[in-house]
């Protein structure tokens, strides 16, 4: 989990109606991870359940992502952040997450694009934006934004709804939101790729960044 996402996240539960349960695939808390991935207190009150493909911390339910055991439109929102890099079978995935979302549900998708290979335990892809896009279609419609360098972002983001757009008024507010938050985690010019990299990656890539490039601290 970045702080980048995390803020994603929360600008989503501050402006979108967020409907239960959630499920939120790739809840692994990895070593590193521990309380930074929890996103639980982002959803009070909600009926939250973490899945992933192995046990762990955050993990209430283990389930195949390709095959998920849950039925037809039984779930209202679906959390999928900065997992589906490493999911092998992408579009069965998201064939599976668009079935068991109810007929009004919202899937929240983030994934990484200028990023450091990180195998939790395997790491597959890179999506541009277009690319995020295109793995949307299933949905009814989609918004996809890019945050960082304009033609190779850190980051893409998109949200895929089953029905119908919200109203107008909070897809206004969503579009203002996200421009601040792409001006906030976007890199400005002379900020060294480590001090970027402090703000927008988790603490164990950044122990890999260093170790790789020789950098002490």
């Amino acid at each position: 989990m970045r702080q980048s996402i995390k803020q994603f996240v929360r600008l989503i539960a501050d402006t979108l109606p967020v409907s239960e349960p959630i499920y939120e695939f790739g809840s692994l808390q990895v070593e590193g991870q521990e309380g930074l991935a929890n996103l639980r207190p982002i959803f009070p009150d909600k009926q939250y359940v973490g899945c992933d493909m192995r046990e762990g911390p955050g993990v209430d339910r283990v389930l195949n992502i390709h095959e998920l055991d849950l039925a037809s439109e039984s779930v209202g929102t679906v959390l999928m952040l900065d997992t589906v890099e490493h999911v092998e079978f992408v579009r069965k995935a998201l064939e599976e997450v668009h079935r068991i979302l109810k007929p009004s549900g919202i899937l929240v998708v983030t994934s990484v694009m200028n990023f450091p290979i990180h195998s939790h335990p395997y790491d597959y892809w890179r999506f541009t934006p277009e690319g995020l896009k295109s793995l949307l279609k299933p949905f009814s419609s989609s918004i996809v934004a890019a945050v960082g360098e304009e033609y190779f972002p850190h980051s893409v983001v998109g949200l895929g709804f089953k029905g119908a757009l919200p109203q107008a008024e909070a897809l206004n507010d969503l579009e203002s939101k996200l421009e601040r938050w792409k001006q906030d985690w976007s890199n400005p010019g002379g900020r060294s790729r480590l001090t970027f990299l402090k703000r927008v990656a988790p603490p164990i890539l950044l122990d890999f960044y260093r170790r790789v490039k020789g950098v002490l601290t």
